[in-house]
Parts: structure tokens; C-alpha cells; sequence
């Protein structure tokens, strides 16, 4: 499992997210606190509070296919907060 933060505030950008997401075969979710959607379901995200990050966790350990997806979503990530 690879977890990531994302960041999706604007309409437009879940739109793009979910259609990035939908071509990649492996499931994935996003979290907020203790509430999860799949983060292939545009209404499911919409349901999530998104004026803060997102926490994507991906079922995979493919890492040519986890780099391809990073690349890809590269403006919607977050850098990491410690």
C-alpha cells in the first residue's frame, strides 16, 4: 500500500482527478479522518470535506504503474507535513 496527500479544491480538478484515476486498474481510497471513498467515485468525493487534504491510499505495489500516477498527479499533490 502507497498513501499520498492530495489537495482537490475546485470542481474541475475531482473531475480530472476521477478521470485519472479510472484508467489505472488497482483500488484506491481517499480519507478524511476516519471517513473513506473510493477515490474512482466522483459523488463519493464529493461527499468528503475537500478545503483540506486528502489522504489517497493505493492497493498496489507496482511501482511503474505508482510512478506513472504520481506523475500524472502532480498538481493535485500535497507536500508532505511533519
Amino acid at each position: 500500500m502507497t498513501a499520498m496527500s492530495i489537495f482537490l479544491p475546485e470542481i474541475a480538478d475531482v473531475a480530472e482527478f476521477v478521470n485519472i484515476m479510472s484508467q489505472f486498474r488497482y483500488e484506491a481510497q481517499l480519507h478524511v479522518g476516519s471517513y473513506s471513498v473510493d477515490a474512482k467515485s466522483i459523488m463519493g468525493i464529493f461527499t468528503l470535506d475537500r478545503e483540506q487534504p486528502l489522504q489517497l491510499e493505493l492497493q498496489t505495489a507496482d511501482e511503474e504503474a505508482l510512478s506513472e500516477l504520481s506523475e500524472r498527479l502532480s498538481r493535485f499533490l500535497c507536500n508532505p507535513v511533519h
